[in-house]
């Protein structure tokens, strides 16, 4: 099985790597989650729904939507806020970068453990730059709320194509393709990992800041 790799990158101030992280996580996994599977009998089941909610950031000029699960945010806010911790204690200037890998299991013959094979992996690259004044925040509150608006549409073209999709398990396969431990929602099998660079590439933290300065000689 080939596994599909797909990176987006945004450049923010450290208040808003928190928000930034969780929209777009949000939006994948809203597209990588049906509702819970209720089964009748081994081959017929029926899905429940899933239901979505708006979240409006406090650092960003964005909104988006997300499956409104307080367990799977709960999961993914404790994720994002071990990252930010990490890319706040590399320096004042960080770079670092999140991932999303969706995968199913293949069960192994006693002793081995089942194996986990990844289909899909979203990359994150996260770029935290340091802003001199109010003025220019409040532009990079605005930039970067249309810069996610770009990603998430990105996002939705790129889950609309028709490529694989592990195929809908059996009753007793179902711990195998999705993460059945929620009470609301099932989204694929996921896992969230993280690594952190030491510093920032000058020439992201260039183009943010002349794409500011462009911006006030307006």
């Amino acid at each position: 099985m080939n596994c599909r790799s797909e990176v987006l990158e945004v450049t923010v101030e450290a208040r808003q790597v928190e928000e930034a992280m969780l929209a777009l996580l949000h939006t994948i996994l809203l597209h990588r989650s049906t509702g819970k599977f209720h089964y009748k009998k081994e081959g017929t089941y029926s899905i429940g729904t899933v239901g979505t909610q708006d979240i409006d950031c406090d650092f960003i000029d964005f909104t988006f939507v997300r499956v409104s699960s307080e367990e799977l945010d709960r999961v993914i806010r404790k994720a994002v806020s071990e990252f930010k911790d990490a890319l706040s204690n590399s320096g004042s200037d960080g770079m670092g970068q999140i991932s999303l890998e969706f995968f199913q299991k293949k069960k192994s013959r006693w002793p081995f453990s089942d194996e986990c094979i990844p289909w899909e992996v979203w990359s994150i690259k996260v770029n935290v730059v340091n802003l001199a004044n109010e003025q220019e925040r409040q532009i990079c509150r605005e930039k970067v709320g249309e810069k996610l608006g770009e990603k998430v549409i990105n996002v939705v073209e790129v889950i609309n194509r028709h490529e694989y999709l592990p195929k809908m398990p059996t009753q007793s396969e179902v711990d195998n393709v999705f993460d059945t431990s929620l009470k609301d929602v099932q989204p694929y099998l996921y896992k969230i990992a993280y690594q952190i660079t030491d510093s920032l590439g000058t020439s992201v933290s260039t183009t943010m800041r002349r794409l500011i300065k462009d911006t006030l000689a307006l």
